[in-house]
């Protein structure tokens, strides 16, 4: 196995950083094809959500891998190389597959814990497939990786040592009272119709907000959205109301709403500080939390003290961020992104069940490195036994010719003797070493193979190139 990881994340690289590096789609595509352009490269893939671009391949040579694709991400993210650098980190082989099971985990989150994760590796394994380069490897490594998150969420409490990146954002605006405290009754401003911003207007309407305003560049999947948070069996409580509009109209919602999240892949402003500055001051003010003027209200239910002279609450789960920063030094205004959460999960109690999903990731990395090794051995056995078959048709095309007075059942039942005595003398072996080469330095018995029986390398890599088709059939049929 040579797998290959360069990337950045919230671990390595300040959010400013991580803000100019954003990929967009087309740009994470021409990535992957320039990588697959590169020598050392023959698979890749990209990671990239809002704390992390990681790019994925299988290379030939350590060295010049590491090279090609940290000088890949500083040409496509736009930073520079001299610049990019110290903010690489770099895994190969058992650690590379250690860490991308531990990104599936949600160990490697923000928040620790957090399941949103899962669909973004699900996508960068999608995009690798549409674009045809994730090969054999990369299709087993991130569909290993999704089924080992779900077994950290489904057999451990991880998703009890953090929360989804939205809850904690919220938590964050809530300043220590209860979201659902702080949200009852309030207007939602949503911008953005994709995974991140459905969540958001969700767990909103389950907090129990009064009315979700969704606004996207695509106004029908605004309203679709619209729509999903107000059917029978949505999360939102009686008379929670939920409306599309279009971006143009933004400015408008803007001036009712009391809490905004925002989620988009624009690579500009959505909210410019100007704009939330007009908001505020086109607004009517709304009674206080207690049915009085605007104001303090003495306490918050549950007797935990809360500030009111939050008139608007932004959360910014962007990257690069929707929401101008200036926008914090506004009074009324609480802004919440990417930074502030980072630095905020940095003091985040973890749970015991970490450890337990530490232990499954090093269970799973070990049978993983097992299984690619005894498949990188799979093609030779099959040559061979190929070539035992072939020397069987060969000895009774022979046997035939100088015995032609031979039945049809005596022919038989010398073939199947012979298939016999071929099969017992390669079953041990082959059985053998299959299980040597699911060891730690096990691929060098398939080269001692093909030496000692003198197999053709065109044999072999005959049978690879048949697996390889087959496995891509097989994803395809999955992935439908």
């Amino acid at each position: 196995m040579s797998l290959l990881v360069v990337g950045l994340s919230h671990r390595s690289a300040p959010v400013s950083v991580l803000e100019r590096a954003a990929l967009t789609r087309e740009t994470q595509a021409r990535l992957v094809h320039d990588t697959l352009a590169a020598e050392p490269a023959t698979e890749a893939a990209v990671l990239a959500t809002c704390n992390r671009i990681e790019l994925y391949a299988d290379v030939d040579k350590f060295h010049a891998g590491v090279a090609e694709l940290s000088t890949l991400l500083a040409r496509h993210s736009g930073v520079g190389r001299d610049e990019l650098t110290p903010y690489l980190y770099v895994h190969y082989e058992d650690r590379a597959v250690h860490h991308l099971f531990s990104v599936a985990c949600g160990l490697d989150s923000m928040v620790v814990g957090e399941g949103q994760i899962l669909g973004q590796i699900k996508d960068a394994l999608a995009l690798g497939q549409e674009l045809h380069t994730a090969g054999r490897l990369l299709n087993d490594l991130f569909q290993q990786a999704l089924r080992v998150g779900k077994r950290a969420h489904s057999e451990t409490g991880i998703d009890k040592a953090g929360q989804s990146l939205v809850t904690f954002g919220l938590e964050q605006l809530a300043e220590g009272a209860a979201v659902t405290d702080w949200a009852a009754g309030k207007r939602a401003l949503v911008i953005g119709a994709g995974s991140m911003s459905s969540l958001a207007a969700a767990t909103l309407a389950r907090a129990g907000v009064a009315h979700v305003a969704v606004a996207n560049r695509t106004l029908e999947r605004a309203r679709r959205l619209a729509r999903i948070l107000t059917e029978p069996g949505a999360p939102g409580a009686p008379g929670f109301t939920a409306s599309a509009v279009e971006m143009a109209g933004v400015d408008e919602e803007l001036a009712r709403a009391d809490v905004v999240v925002s989620c988009t892949g624009a690579t500009g402003l959505v909210l410019t500080v100007d704009a939330i500055r007009a908001a505020l001051a086109g607004r009517k003010e709304a009674p206080g939390p207690c049915g009085t003027a605007p104001g303090p209200c003495a306490a918050a239910p549950g007797g935990t003290q809360a500030r009111t002279d939050v008139r608007l609450a932004l959360l910014d789960l962007a990257m690069p961020r929707d929401i101008d920063a200036a926008a914090h030094r506004l009074e009324g205004v609480r802004l919440v992104d990417i930074e502030t959460l980072a630095e905020a999960s940095a003091d985040a109690p973890m749970a015991a069940d970490v450890d337990q999903v530490r232990s499954i990731v090093s269970d799973e990395v070990a049978a993983f490195g097992a299984a690619q090794r005894a498949a990188h051995i799979t093609p030779t056995v099959v040559a061979l036994r190929t070539m035992a078959a072939d020397v069987v048709a060969g000895e009774m095309a022979r046997l035939n010719g100088r015995l032609p007075d031979l039945d049809d059942k005596q022919r038989a039942e010398i073939t199947q003797t012979v298939r016999r005595v071929v099969d017992k003398l390669l079953h041990a072996p082959t059985v053998r070493v299959k299980e040597l080469a699911s060891t730690p330095g096990g691929a060098g018995y398939a080269d001692a193979l093909r030496e000692l029986f003198d197999l053709d390398p065109q044999a072999v890599a005959a049978v690879s190139r048949a697996d390889t088709r087959a496995d891509r059939h097989t994803t395809a049929r999955e992935s439908a």
